[in-house]
């Protein structure tokens, strides 16, 4: 698997699948690269929790829990442990779970939310993480402590996301209203409010770019914004097939320069964000696309459905010069 290099439209075009793994038996909810070690995580409605070595193609554990479920997954920093939020008996469980992949052991149960999660991230810089549920709170907790260390009432589905640094956090929620915290002191509320303007629709997904200066949205609806994250200003928006009942997620490559979508009709889209174009789309193979994330160190991103595949460059395409196609931007 080849580290990550200058990135360019060639290299889009010349994405195919490396891997796949068909051997699940639900669908992927959620997946996530650890930040500085080869490897991958995904929770699947199979109840089954799995761990992938990256750089081989490999999948090194797989664990089952059945009691609780396994929903939205994220890595904490190190490397064979997770936290993950449950999809069973949430009013009466406990609604995320702290567990090591060494020994499938729970190391910590974090109760508060009363109906599912639906966004869960970790800071990159201390042992703070955050989940956003339906039951219209986001809470701020510590792996240290089972108690949730804040919360935020807010209006509608929400969505959560640090930016790289660990010093600013977003929340998306009702209206299509981003509001930026500071982490340090985020009980003295929001330092700033972005409005994607005209777009109210639910944002199922808000990530920033890895050098802070982007933030990507993803909506209910198949739209896809990037916006400037100092001033909130729009910098493109391309719009996807809708598929009923299915959220699709967007990423950014490491550079920051390029964005990749799954979409309602099992098609996978790549867009330089400062050309404003689409420069590539593929097949998935893998029918429509539930997750997809951009790993941080390589030249590779991870799709899912009810199966999972890695994409990596072909090397053999690099050189063929394909047409870009047009995008279809979003109003």
């Amino acid at each position: 698997m080849t580290a990550v290099a200058g990135i360019d439209d060639g290299t889009m075009r010349s994405m195919a699948i490396g891997a796949v793994f068909t051997d699940y038996a639900g669908k992927i909810t959620c997946l996530d690269f650890h930040r500085t070690d080869d490897l991958l995580v995904t929770a699947s409605e199979d109840d089954s929790v799995r761990l992938y070595d990256i750089a081989n193609a490999k999948l090194l554990k797989m664990t089952y829990h059945k009691k609780h479920g396994v929903d939205r997954i994220c890595f904490t920093h190190h490397p064979s442990s997770i936290i993950c939020s449950s999809r069973y008996n949430l009013e009466s469980a406990e609604s995320l779970r702290y567990i090591s992949m060494y020994d499938n052991r729970c190391l910590r149960y974090f109760k508060g939310h009363k109906e599912r999660i639906v966004s869960l991230c970790m800071s990159p810089i201390n042992d703070s993480f955050m989940s956003g549920s339906l039951d219209h709170s986001v809470r701020i907790w510590d792996l240290r402590v089972n108690a949730c260390q804040g919360i935020l009432h807010l209006r509608g589905r929400p969505s959560v996301a640090y930016d790289q640094q660990g010093l600013v956090f977003a929340v998306a929620m009702e209206g299509g209203a981003i509001k930026l915290f500071d982490s340090r002191s985020y009980d003295k509320g929001p330092f700033d409010t972005f409005l994607v303007g005209g777009d109210t629709a639910e944002v199922y997904d808000i990530k920033f770019s890895n050098d802070g200066k982007s933030m990507l949205l993803t909506t209910k609806n198949n739209n896809i914004y990037v916006l400037d994250a100092y001033g909130g200003d729009k910098r493109c928006g391309f719009s996807l097939e809708p598929s009923p009942n299915l959220s699709t997620e967007a990423t950014f490559t490491p550079d920051g320069q390029y964005v990749v979508s799954g979409s309602g009709d099992g098609t996978l889209h790549a867009w330089n964000i400062n050309m404003r174009n689409e420069v590539a789309s593929w097949n998935s193979h893998i029918g429509a696309v539930t997750c997809l994330k951009w790993a941080p160190r390589r030249s590779m991103f991870a799709a899912a459905s009810t199966a999972l595949a890695f994409w990596i460059p072909n090397p053999s395409k690099l050189n063929e010069a394909a047409p870009a196609a047009k995008a279809n931007p979003a109003q």
